[in-house]
């Protein structure tokens, strides 16, 4: 791989094939952010007021809406703006510090959905020491580990990617500047490049995930063996929002990155980008929210709340 770096400008060419009207899509992008954007900050805030801030799932939960927030508004404010003006340039600054970001944060979502399926672990399989094994200085430092993993193992990503070298199109054929797509238009040697990127999905998606399906494993052999119907209805009840999330999380993350290149990788790549860059973040809190007692509540007694001072 070439060592030197072309500071070029890149071309989102990903709206070029679009087969429907510019209007309809940049309505769908607008209202999946304008959603994502409420819904993720009415989590945070009825975490915050509602007092459930002190239980280490909610904490996780409000750091999980946190990153959502940032994550979204990575890229679709972004292609919002391409699909309006129909100016598709991106410098190299810009999009290289978009890829750091939205890695950074695509890194951490999956250290914090991986800390709360150990939090699942505990709480089910070890009761009586959940206070001691997740008391607030544990989830303090946990979460904190969450985002220094995260933002610490981009910049490892993107000064890697900044040596590659482009000689020909610049063109994205992508929503966003990722590091998949900038390999594919890079010229010299890609295997070492490549290689990484397969080392590192394996690394920060498949051994994360591999600890998620050990936990539910202990999780689930744990509820069979309840003799109470009840508390193994309660017990799957608080597992259920977490795995909905996950499956769609990961389901999308792994089908970008660890499916091999094909005739038609493109047109997956950008469908599946878009579920897990758009949609997945919006969908979080709705199940969360739509699924959870304390969260409904919360939201209920807020709500009476603001009307009782009108």
């Amino acid at each position: 791989m070439e060592n030197k770096t072309h500071l070029v400008d890149f071309y989102i060419i990903a709206f070029s094939k679009n087969v429907g009207p510019l209007f309809l899509l940049f309505s769908a992008f607008l209202l999946l952010y304008l959603i994502s954007l409420l819904w993720n900050t009415l989590i945070f805030v009825v975490i915050f007021l509602g007092g459930l801030l002190q239980k280490p799932m909610y904490f996780l939960l409000c750091n999980l809406s946190s990153v959502d927030v940032l994550y979204i508004s990575v890229a679709i404010p972004k292609v919002l703006d391409i699909i309006k003006t129909g100016n598709n340039k991106v410098s190299f600054i810009a999009c290289y510090t978009q890829m750091y970001f939205f890695t950074s944060l695509a890194c951490t979502e999956i250290c914090l959905l991986t800390t709360m399926a150990y939090d699942r672990y505990v709480a089910i399989c070890r009761p009586l020491h959940y206070t001691l094994l997740m008391r607030k200085r544990m989830c303090i430092l946990l979460v904190a580990g969450c985002w220094l993993c995260g933002f610490s193992n981009s910049l490892f990503v993107t000064i890697f990617a900044s040596r590659l070298s482009f000689c020909g199109s610049t063109n994205l054929n992508q929503f966003f500047c990722d590091i998949k797509t900038l390999t594919k238009i890079s010229c010299g040697d890609k295997i070492e490049l490549q290689t990484m990127i397969f080392m590192e999905g394996s690394v920060m998606g498949f051994c994360p995930f591999l600890l998620i399906l050990a936990s539910y494993f202990k999780i689930i052999s744990h509820i069979i063996k309840m003799k109470s119907v009840g508390q193994r209805k309660k017990a799957f009840s608080t597992c259920t929002s977490h795995l909905t999330i996950l499956l769609l999380f990961y389901g999308a993350l792994l089908c970008m990155y660890m499916i091999p290149p094909s005739e038609n990788s493109d047109q997956l790549d950008q469908i599946f980008s878009v579920f897990y860059l758009a949609v997945t973040p919006t969908l979080n809190p709705l199940i969360y929210s739509l699924r959870n007692k304390d969260i409904k509540n919360a939201i209920l007694h807020i709500y009476k709340s603001v009307l009782g001072t009108q």
